[in-house]
């Protein structure tokens, strides 16, 4: 028998042994993502270049994210994030076979034909991102609301087009419905909106739905933020069945062609007037429009009746009675003894009127006369003072100083104390009991100045009662009408009361000084909390959120306070929220801006509002602590404000409540990241970058919107990256384990907060709502 040479079995093995392996193929998931690869006609940043079919799973592919769904498998693909890349092509079918996909995020592409029904089969999808395209057809609903888990559709800014399907009603599971900035059009189907009674957010804007708006859109219990159908093309009257919303719903029903009078019904009545803009048919309050004998409706669709009115002469003074009661025309002799009742009363309290202002006008004559003839005296005793408040207590007259006589006023004003010239200190709370002379006794300390004025602390009696006093600045004359503005916003100022908005306590006015008492506030302001005190720890994450609380309950009361006005903040930013010894935030600088610009203070530069304060300046209405040295980009004010609030031009825009919202998210944002609003600031808890690239939420005209805005929007809607790591790191070394939820939901609120358009912006009502529900 013929044997092998034992060097050649030793060859054949070695053989063996060095073949190459066998090669391994490419998973399921990952053939399914080929697909998608093989459908891009465009890809400008070759981001799918490193896709290749030679690997063994895609799970280390850039933008796709993989999980163990279970010990005897193989990691699954449970995310897809191509966003923002610019890519061409279309959405292949075959992207419904990842059956552990959540979340599909293409968005911001140039994706076009249609949605592909045989998504469906992806039955684990929750999020399905694709607005921002140029996808055509319809919108497959009959197909996408088979499955079972999805909660976020958004396929606006594309160009879908036909009626909105009626299989919308099965996707029970639905949070997030938008479908704006489509070619949508027919009648928005009503009966199904009470099925999706999870909806939180609902956008149908900017298409071409026509009809009447559906009632049952009033049952939708967890609708949050704002329910958009503006631009489009509905017709008849406002529902009042929208008024069994939530209160916190912000409504916009803009730029459509209904009618009739707005019914006062419920969160109907709430609304502001920028909800009903450009309906020119629509009437009632809260428009300038008003209704003739034409009542709001109390339901929908409203009773017809076509039973003909008795004809009379007099239809114009007619009263409107409910059905069954007699229609009956007003006397021409009633209507002139009324007439002639209403003048004699007009006439009656005229006179009163004169009577008192001459007995006001003789008796202030008197008490003047008495302050003149001692001047002198009190000049000396003021030149002996060593406080350095004499500085504003000198008047327009040469020689002359305060002379503090007082006298009760029972008007709102409460007390008041008249000096000699034309100069009064005026008692905003009946609590203030500080005369003007004690007040120019006491010590006085600068807490800071700058373009807004200075800033005093002053210390009364034992030191107990210290107030912060500002001096608005010298000189910008001012006559009759200038201090009666200036009285009208003071008092206004001082009707404000809340334990989270510093209050004013009194004001000064001569035509050469102005100045405004407040309460003051020891503890620093927010700006200086997150930077960190030497030898303290930083906030944690219940401060955080206590002062997120106050500072929006605070606005929200600023805002609402008044029903007459509509006021707004204009300079919300972490200096300006004062903190107590209990971190409780307090609002600070409410109303300056516009005593400034009464009382003619102008920037060294001759602005009239400098945009930021010097980092020496306080800066800070009602107990300013001296600015620490800031980073260069904390220290510009702009980066909290609104992109609409740069608006260019002398004096810029009136503010705006939507422009306090905008500045709260950023600040929110801050509370949450530990980062300013500038892209090349980064704070002392962390060193990480800012990425530059824009989204919806920045590109265009409003790219200044704030980098940090921008970069939590992309962790949080792309599922980018957790939230572990956009919180600051600080929060993080001192309590390890930080409740996600409520940081998610601080997030989401934040978001909502900073959106660019204005009108999406929820009310800061609701933002105090939704920050109180955390925890």
């Amino acid at each position: 028998m013929r044997t092998i040479p034992i060097t050649l079995l030793l060859l054949l093995l070695l053989l063996v042994l060095l073949a190459p392996p066998a090669a391994v193929a490419l998973t399921a998931d990952g053939l399914a993502l080929l697909a998608f690869k093989a459908a891009v006609t465009d890809d400008p940043q070759s981001v799918l270049s490193k896709w290749s079919d030679s690997d063994a799973d895609p799970c280390r592919w850039p933008g796709v994210t993989c999980a163990n769904i279970s010990a005897q498998t193989e990691p699954r693909v449970v995310g897809l994030a191509v966003a923002g890349k610019n890519v061409s092509g279309y959405i292949p079918s075959e992207l419904g076979s990842l059956l552990f996909l959540r979340r599909l995020n293409l968005h911001d592409n140039r994706l076009a034909g249609a949605i592909p029904a045989a998504l469906s089969n992806a039955s684990s999808l929750h999020s399905l991102f694709l607005y921002n395209n140029a996808l055509s057809g319809g919108l497959p609903a009959a197909a996408l609301c088979d499955i079972p888990r999805l909660q976020n559709l958004d396929v606006s800014r594309n160009a879908l087009s036909g009626d909105l399907p009626l299989d919308i009603r099965n996707c029970r599971s639905l949070q997030r419905l938008v479908l704006a900035e489509n070619g949508f059009s027919g009648e928005v189907p009503a009966g199904i909106w009470p099925e999706l009674s999870g909806l939180e957010q609902l956008d149908l804007s900017s298409n071409a739905f026509n009809g009447s708006i559906p009632p049952d859109l009033g049952q939708l219990p967890r609708l949050s933020g704002t329910l958009n159908v503006s631009h489009n093309r509905f017709s008849g009257v406002v529902p009042p069945e929208l008024g069994r919303l939530p209160a916190t719903v912000a409504l916009d029903l803009r730029f459509n062609n209904l009618s009739g009078a707005i019914p006062q019904t419920g969160s109907l009545a709430t609304q502001g007037p920028t909800a009903f803009l450009h309906n020119p048919a629509l009437c009632g309050f809260p428009l300038q429009v008003a209704c003739r004998a034409v009542p709001p409706p109390t339901q929908s669709p409203p009773p017809q009746n076509s039973s003909p009115s008795s004809s009379t002469t007099t239809t114009e003074a007619s009263s409107v009675f409910p059905d069954g009661q007699q229609r009956h025309a007003i006397k021409t002799s009633l209507i002139a003894l009324i007439a002639v009742a209403d003048a004699a009363g007009v006439a009656l309290v005229g006179i009163i009127l004169v009577y008192v202002y001459w007995k006001v006008k003789d008796s202030r004559s008197e008490g003047r006369a008495i302050a003149q003839d001692d001047d002198a005296d009190d000049d000396r005793n003021c030149r002996g003072r060593h406080c350095g408040c004499c500085v504003w207590a000198r008047r327009g007259h040469r020689g002359g100083s305060d002379y503090c006589s007082s006298d009760e006023d029972e008007g709102e004003e409460g007390r008041k104390y008249s000096g000699s010239g034309d100069g009064e200190l005026v008692a905003i709370d009946r609590g203030f009991r500080m005369e003007l002379d004690e007040l120019l006794r006491s010590s006085a300390y600068v807490l800071g100045k700058g373009g807004k004025g200075i800033v005093y602390k002053v210390v009364v009696g034992n030191g107990s009662t210290p107030v912060a006093v500002r001096r608005l600045g010298g000189g910008g004359g001012g006559g009759a009408e200038k201090r009666k503005e200036f009285r009208a916003e003071a008092r206004a100022m001082g009707r404000v009361r809340h334990p989270n908005v510093v209050r004013l306590r009194a004001y000064y006015w001569s035509p050469d000084e102005k100045l405004v008492v407040t309460d003051f506030v020891g503890n620093g302001n927010l700006a200086t909390a997150l930077r960190g005190r030497s030898g303290e720890a930083a906030l944690s994450w219940s401060a955080r959120l206590k002062i997120a609380r106050g500072v929006a309950r605070g606005l929200a009361y600023l805002h609402e306070c008044d029903p007459r006005r509509r006021f707004a903040h204009g300079e919300v930013k972490p200096s300006n929220i004062l903190l107590d010894a209990d971190f409780t935030p307090l609002v600070a600088d409410f109303g300056l801006v516009r005593l400034l610009a009464i009382a003619g203070c102008a920037a060294p530069d001759g602005t009239l509002y400098p945009p930021a304060p010097p980092p020496s300046s306080g800066g800070l209405l009602g107990g300013a602590i001296p600015y620490t040295k800031l980073a260069p980009a904390q220290a510009q004010a702009s980066g909290y404000r609104a992109p609409e609030a740069r608006a260019p031009g002398p004096g810029g825009a009136r503010p705006a409540q939507k422009w306090d919202v905008f500045s709260f998210g950023v600040i929110l944002l801050e509370l949450l990241t530990g980062r300013g609003p500038a892209a090349d600031y980064a704070s002392p808890s962390t060193s990480a970058s800012f990425s530059t690239t824009t989204d919806r939420s920045g590109s265009g005209e409003h790219g200044a919107v704030p980098e940090v805005v921008r970069w939590v929007r992309r962790g949080i809607e792309e599922d980018a990256r957790p939230v572990a790591e956009m919180v600051d790191p600080a929060l993080l070394r001192e309590a390890p384990a930080l409740p996600k939820k409520e940081l998610v939901a601080a997030f989401h609120v934040a978001l909502a907060c900073t959106e660019l358009d204005p009108e999406l912006r929820p009310k800061m009502k609701t933002v105090a709502d939704s920050l109180d529900k955390i925890g």
